[in-house]
């Protein structure tokens, strides 16, 4: 069951923007990351919710959307997410996250996966000027941004090809990403 729901998780880009998340469902899902390891058990992220119309748009063209689909500018209007979760930092409880952030993000989007949902990760994010539309105050710093929604997209996972790691799409707008094999991963066996 784990399994397959990591499987299911990917970085999905597209969704059916007419459908809508309550943040209520969005709070059950930080509630799993609330649950999750934290280390130290400083428990330093904090959490914004940003599922309302306007400030959805506002944050949308501050993201990065594909580095590998260089022509490809982002979900037109109708498949664009539906809400966005900051991944904050408040640098008053701790100076160091640690690997809480990867902890918590994955526990949010297995949550979202599990209800339907899905959602992507993202880095590349204009983190000055989101701060400004969603008033960070300045002791917390956005860590990463997720973008959420019911994906309208199929994501295939497969063998890595002459170590080419690079997702892409096909003609049907098939989501293709390449998976190292297992054997390439384990160094040893001891």
């Amino acid at each position: 069951m784990i399994r397959d729901l990591i499987i299911k998780n990917r970085s999905y880009r597209r969704f059916d923007q007419s459908l809508k998340i309550e943040v209520e469902q969005i709070k059950n899902w930080i509630e799993l990351a609330r649950f999750s390891a934290s280390g130290r058990n400083a428990q330093p992220l904090k959490y914004i919710v940003c599922s309302g119309e306007n400030i959805v748009n506002k944050i949308f063209p501050h993201l990065g959307w594909a580095g590998y689909l260089p022509d490809w500018k982002g979900p037109e209007e109708g498949e664009r997410p539906t809400a966005y979760i900051a991944v904050i930092h408040d640098k008053i409880i701790s100076q160091n996250y640690f690997c809480d952030d990867g902890i918590a993000m994955q526990s949010i989007l297995l949550g979202a996966v599990a209800d339907g949902f899905g959602g992507c990760i993202f880095g590349t994010v204009n983190r000055n000027k989101v701060a400004k539309i969603i008033r960070l105050p300045e002791n917390m710093e956005i860590l990463w941004i997720i973008a959420l929604g019911k994906p309208v997209e199929e994501v295939v996972l497969e063998d890595i090809k002459d170590n080419n790691i690079k997702y892409w799409r096909d003609e049907s707008q098939v989501h293709h990403v390449p998976k190292r094999l297992l054997d390439d991963l384990i160094l040893k066996e001891l």
